[in-house]
């Protein structure tokens, strides 16, 4: 809405004075905003006519109150515009005369109206400006976390602005600066997106793989195509969608994975027409009720007995033995006790993320790891601790894993994960520049920052590095890898959350045999997962896709974490792929050998120079402590990623680490219209702005 120019407001009679005043004479109009909301972040924008020249002031006043810069109820802020010499900083915008601003309004802001002021005087005014409430926005078809309620306030764009000087924040930057993405993972290719989606397209992403998707990485066997099936996850698997309450049958919903779907459905909608990149959900099947449990006993024929032979048949029967039987129930009451996963709890966490991280804060799950309460406030003794807690186990009782698997239904993408990361490439347009092994980040004196970085693979003593210049810079490579670059000064608070923050190793080996062999046993196999510790193999899931196919079939063989993952990876591929081997004989028998083929994929991530561990595996005490720096942009670099956020190794991590991301960048450059535009989109009022 285009608001009137009053030159005089305190003499309407005066108005036709406005209007004969002389062409170059100089003047602002108001174009927005058109109402206002307290305790809220607003664009102010406005147009120039005639020659606007020197400071410029913002106030926000009682419309008929005296135009007096030092009697304003609010100084939005001063800048200085035009030919003005201190108008150099705004070469960005055309003539060098900003059009943006930012507003923060006070709690309490009453009815009003905007005033611009040029070397004191005034030279327009908004019309009156209403006041309303902030009203949840409503739709047939919520984002993700719309549902979730609004009581935790995980990153408050309010108070990011209100902490800088009112100075520094007044004026919105131009939107053709140019920006560095580095990383072309889920958090670095979202954060592409977000900023297409709001008009910022001058970004450029710096990989240093020869693909997309980072930790997505499906491996399909044998040079077959998705639409085969042979293929298998070496990196994620799958998404958990919604769980039902065993006592009440009700069923309620994942909803902070809801942002995986909706990604997947504005991905479709822009690649409408390119059936190749159409990314579409399957079943995924977690639990079956014939797969291998570790177990000592075995069948008459000396394979492993299913989950359910063991559930019904007593002679399976292995209870767990401890040395002090009631040392340990006490142990692991007061456990249960503290974490109070209770059904209430359950649901919060499914239902409300942030809800669940704010009391988990509240309950101090981040103070502790098991063992460490058990023994420090328990005062539990230390073998009985170890017995019930392994004592190598250093994460908090933050529990959001925990009530993932117990999800009742999980999708998957058909044709392998990897399908999700391939549908931005028809988005890519050239912006990004594969094989660039980021080494270092310099901050110049003009605000900009250098990014160096040499060709994956170089020759490293004597190739050159090449350096790219970017006003901001996203950085979503795993803080483990920043260990090694050149960084400006960051606060000590954030240089220790690089230094600090773990990573948990994993290993992942998918084998194609002649046969779906699992499917055809006298207890046959259809989908799901089991953990399998003798023979050391981890995890290992059956297929859920193309059940009772016929030909050949993918399974993942084995997924270790950790250190037994760090043992596996010492083994030479064929030594480790030998073991596997024999561990499925065992567990399944002759046809193990009759169905072999040898044809396998395996990766080891602690290996993966890209990457250099597989998941965020923070010690407790961390997050609560390096979560803050994160939230703050320090020498024009914000961080992205799952490590710098407050769940962590999930899809959702590295979706929700780009929202927070790119929002929190919008905010340092003034664009509060565009920040709200992402929020209102995807985070709803999780984001306060």
């Amino acid at each position: 809405m285009r608001s009137s120019i009053h030159l005089i407001p305190l003499l309407g009679g005066l108005r036709s004075l406005a209007e004969a005043k002389p062409l170059d004479q100089p003047s602002v109009t108001f174009l927005s905003p058109s109402e206002v909301s307290p305790g809220s972040a607003h664009n102010v924008i406005i147009e120039y006519g005639g020659s606007a020249d020197g400071e410029l002031t913002i106030t926000y006043d009682s419309c008929d109150g005296a135009a007096v810069v030092s009697d304003a109820k609010q100084r939005l802020g001063t800048t200085h515009v035009g030919d003005h010499p201190l108008a150099a900083r705004h070469m960005d915008h055309e003539d060098r005369r900003p059009t943006k601003f930012v507003w923060l309004t006070p709690a309490d802001t009453d009815g009003g109206c905007l005033r611009a002021f040029l070397n004191g005087e005034l030279v327009g005014q908004s019309e009156d400006l209403p006041v309303t409430k902030r009203m949840a926005r409503r739709s047939a078809k919520r984002s993700f976390a719309e549902v979730g309620g609004d009581d935790s306030m995980w990153f408050n764009g309010v108070a990011y602005l209100e902490q800088k000087q009112p100075d520094e924040a007044f004026v919105a930057a131009a939107k053709n600066k140019s920006f560095g993405i580095l990383g072309a993972g889920m958090s670095g290719l979202m954060s592409s997106l977000l900023l297409d989606s709001v008009g910022i397209h001058n970004w450029k992403i710096l990989e240093s793989s020869e693909r997309l998707g980072g930790r997505f990485r499906t491996v399909y066997l044998n040079g077959t195509s998705p639409e085969e099936g042979q293929y298998h996850e070496l990196g994620p698997m799958r998404f958990p969608v919604e769980i039902t309450d065993s006592e009440t049958n009700e069923t309620f919903p994942f909803n902070d994975q809801r942002i995986v779907f909706q990604l997947a459905d504005v991905l479709n909608e822009l690649n409408a027409g390119n059936e190749s990149v159409q990314v579409k959900f399957w079943d995924w099947i977690q639990s079956s009720p014939n797969t291998p449990v570790d177990s000592p006993f075995r069948r008459p024929d000396g394979t492993f007995p299913g989950k359910t032979e063991v559930a019904t048949d007593p002679t399976y029967a292995n209870p767990t033995i401890y040395s002090n039987a009631t040392a340990a129930a006490d142990a692991i009451a007061a456990l249960d006790k503290f974490k109070g996963l209770d059904a209430e709890r359950i649901r919060m966490y499914a239902t409300n993320i942030f809800a669940a991280y704010k009391q988990a804060q509240e309950d101090g799950m981040f103070d502790y790891s098991e063992v460490s309460y058990l023994r420090d406030v328990i005062k539990t003794d230390l073998n009985t601790t170890d017995e019930v807690s392994p004592s190598h186990i250093y994460w908090p009782m933050w529990e959001y894993e925990t009530v993932y698997f117990l999800a009742t239904k999980w999708v998957t993408v058909k044709g392998g994960l990897s399908r999700l990361p391939a549908a931005f490439e028809p988005l890519m347009k050239g912006r990004i520049q594969y094989g660039a092994k980021v080494n270092g980040l310099h901050y110049n004196e003009n605000k900009t920052v250098s990014v160096t970085w040499k060709p994956t693979g170089a020759e490293p003593f004597e190739t050159p590095e090449e350096v790219e210049t970017f006003d901001y810079v996203m950085n979503s490579v795993p803080l483990n890898l920043l260990k090694f670059w050149d960084l400006p000064p960051y606060s000590s608070l954030l240089k220790r959350a690089v230094d600090r923050t773990l990573f948990g190793n994993a290993v992942k080996v998918a084998l194609q045999f002649k046969t779906r062999f699992w499917e055809h046993l006298e207890k046959p196999i259809f989908g799901g997962c089991t953990r399998l510790t003798k023979p050391q193999l981890g995890q290992v899931c059956y297929p859920s896709w193309d059940l009772n196919a016929t030909g050949p079939g993918t399974m993942l063989a084995s997924y270790l974490s950790d250190y037994e993952a760090t043992v596996a990876c010492s083994m030479s591929e064929q030594e480790h792929l030998a073991y596997i081997k024999r561990a499925l004989i065992q567990v399944h028998g002759d046809v193990v050998e009759e169905n072999w083929t040898g044809i396998s994929a395996r990766h080891c991530w602690e290996q993966d120079e890209h990457h250099a561990g597989a998941f965020t595996m923070q010690i407790f005490s961390q997050q609560d402590l390096y979560l803050p720096a994160f939230y703050q942009t320090q020498f024009n670099t914000v961080f992205i990623g799952e490590a710098a956020t407050f769940t962590h190794t999930w899809t959702f991590s590295a979706l929700e680490s780009a929202l927070r991301g790119t929002v929190q960048l919008l905010l340092d450059m003034g664009l509060v219209d565009e920040a709200k535009q992402i929020t209102n989109t995807w985070m709803a009022r999780f984001i306060e702005v």
